[in-house]
């Protein structure tokens, strides 16, 4: 969509209109963020919210037709560099012309920018800000987490998807966050199940082994070297488990080496990007993640879902979607060797897996997009003033 050069003031926020909002976010490939926004486009309420995207990188667009799709208008930014403000100039045209209520930002270096350029706007055109962090603030580079910090105090409204992340926010602005736990389509997650045997046939995998899974980017949040030399010591044990893991990003290369370093093979199956990447989840019976740092990640909400045990790091939100022991085991980051133990201990009893399954799918009733999309549509409310 082209953004009009001139300016056109926003609608009066009173009289009983849909409030008018931009979700606003550096990219949108499939992420932890951007299905959010995906799913949240589904879960809206239509009446009572006409909602539009917009993004920073251009050949970030993966989800854009789905958007589209859903009845959610579009707009690229164009800000291919970090330094190059132009699309914040961009941002403020966009904001005059269309007369959003409330923009809601999904990103700290966006939102460090965003706010300076939205904030100086003239009252009639001045949209309410509201911003969600998705990770800790450590995981953020330095520069970003200042740019977060210093601008911070000119959102309307903060939100956190977990409560470690919340905590992890400086204590003077952390009162300020209100924790809202997002969430999947349940009963959409649970259809995959049906396709359980054709995937573990499409995968190569054997009738008597046992399928330890991830989905996660190829990034070093993710901690894949440490999942990596896990596998290694748990092949070397002479348990019948293979590895899979569904992703890209921009260590693919480096950590490609690492798995043929280590001689891995077809022991550690490597897919790639899938669209269908929670049908692949579903021949999985044990779910792993070795994070360094997390939000509340979507893939382990469908695990869940799922009824797939964890064996995860205990970094993050984590904790707060699995109790070491009941869903799953946590594990400290770091300790390949206690990663590997923990996959041993349930691949040795299936009976032990089968009730940590019963537990994960109870657990993943909680996790429903509509319950949360329904909180937020209220903060908006709110901040609005409608």
């Amino acid at each position: 969509m082209k953004v009009s050069e001139d300016a056109v003031p926003g609608p009066d926020r009173a009289g009983g209109r849909p409030l008018r909002v931009l979700w606003l976010i550096k990219g949108l490939d499939a992420g932890g963020a951007e299905l959010l926004l995906s799913m949240m486009a589904e879960a809206r309420d239509r009446d009572g919210f006409d909602y539009e995207a917009a993004y920073l990188l251009p050949w970030k667009r993966g989800l854009v037709g789905e958007l589209e799709q859903a009845g959610i208008g579009v707009h690229c930014l164009y800000g291919g560099r970090e330094w190059d403000l132009r699309w914040a100039v961009r941002l403020r045209r966009l904001v005059r012309e269309r007369g959003y209520d409330v923009v809601h930002i999904h990103s700290p270096y966006v939102a460090g920018i965003a706010r300076m350029a939205l904030k100086t706007l003239p009252a009639r055109v001045r949209p309410r800000l509201v911003y969600t962090e998705h990770l800790p603030w450590w995981g953020y580079v330095r520069p970003t987490r200042l740019l977060n910090r210093l601008t911070y105090g000119l959102d309307d409204a903060n939100l956190a998807v977990s409560r470690t992340v919340a905590d992890s926010i400086p204590p003077r602005l952390r009162h300020r966050v209100s924790v809202v736990v997002q969430g999947i389509f349940p009963e959409r997650v649970r259809d995959q199940l049906r396709f359980r045997d054709e995937m573990r046939a499409e995968l190569g995998i054997g009738p008597d082994e046992i399928v330890v899974g991830t989905v996660a980017h190829f990034r070093a949040q993710k901690g894949y070297p440490v999942l990596f030399e896990a596998a290694r010591r748990v092949v070397d044990s002479g348990l019948p488990v293979r590895f899979v893991a569904v992703g890209r990003g921009p260590q693919e290369d480096e950590l490609r080496a690492v798995h043929a370093r280590l001689g891995l093979g077809d022991r550690f199956l490597l897919t790639g990007f899938r669209e269908d990447a929670t049908r692949v989840m579903a021949a999985f019976d044990l779910f792993a993640l070795a994070s360094h740092y997390e939000g509340l990640p979507l893939a382990l909400m469908e695990a869940l879902v799922l009824g797939v045990p964890v064996v995860a790091t205990r970094v993050g939100g984590i904790p707060e979607g699995v109790t070491d022991g009941v869903e799953g085991l946590l594990v400290p980051p770091s300790r390949p060797d206690l990663l590997a133990h923990a996959i041993e201990t349930l691949a040795r009893d299936p009976g032990l897996r089968t009730r940590m399954g019963l537990a994960a799918a109870a657990r993943g009733r909680s996790f429903d997009i509509r319950g949360s999309a329904r909180t937020v549509e209220a903060l908006y409310r709110e901040v609005a003033g409608g």
